[in-house]
């Protein structure tokens, strides 16, 4: 596992409809952790637009974004799946899905035009949703003496460090979820402070959601 790895994505679901020379364009973009989910939104979306005359999707997954797939779904080749590929890549997003659903109004628009349709729902489509920041964190429990509970209480808190929950029983118990520059900084800080008077647990690493604006 890269323990440095972070990615852009999108926070939740979004859609949004916008009429395009008579057709009607429907943009859903969804956060996905895996192609199963993905299939499984796919298929729900197909079921729920079954009249509409196209559901073209594409997807980025994995943790060096291998997984990258496309249809045109009906529309030409290299019209539609592909160009909405394109924009999640330039976007530099990640673990995103977007399917744009057609709805034929009667103008054909023409291989150019599709592609500047398809183009365009993606664009709108991210434009649209919050995107977020997701970021390995190690999960680790900190303990230490009521004495230094303060003073390290205001150095996270001036770091921004991410904390899970604080237990006060015979000592205090911090847990926090920390990148791996962050637990270095903070355990030395926190080794200082103490005087190595101090135990850590570790507990693995998991996905962090942050502002994208957090450090």
């Amino acid at each position: 596992m890269n323990k440095n790895y972070d990615f852009l994505t999108v926070k939740n679901h979004i859609e949004i409809t916008e009429y395009i020379q008579k057709s009607k364009f429907i943009s859903h973009v969804f956060p996905i952790h895996s192609e199963y989910q993905a299939a499984d939104i796919i298929n729900r979306i197909k079921k729920e637009h079954y009249k509409a005359t196209h559901n073209v999707y594409a997807y980025v997954l994995g943790e060096n974004k291998e997984i990258q797939k496309s249809t045109d779904d009906g529309e030409p080749s290299g019209t539609a799946g592909i160009p909405v590929l394109e924009i999640i890549k330039k976007e530099g997003l990640n673990n995103i899905l977007i399917i744009v659903t057609r709805y034929f109004g009667g103008v054909k628009l023409g291989a150019a035009g599709l592609i500047r349709a398809y183009v365009h729902m993606a664009k709108l489509g991210i434009k649209k949703s919050t995107i977020i920041k997701n970021v390995l964190c190690e999960k680790i429990r900190v303990t230490i003496d009521y004495s230094y509970w303060s003073k390290i209480e205001n150095e996270i808190n001036n770091r921004n460090n991410i904390i899970h929950e604080v237990e006060f029983l015979d000592k205090v118990n911090i847990s926090l979820f920390l990148q791996k520059h962050e637990k270095e900084e903070l355990i030395n800080y926190i080794k200082n402070t103490t005087n190595g008077n101090y135990l850590i647990k570790t507990f693995g690493y998991r996905y962090i959601s942050m502002d994208i604006n957090k450090k």
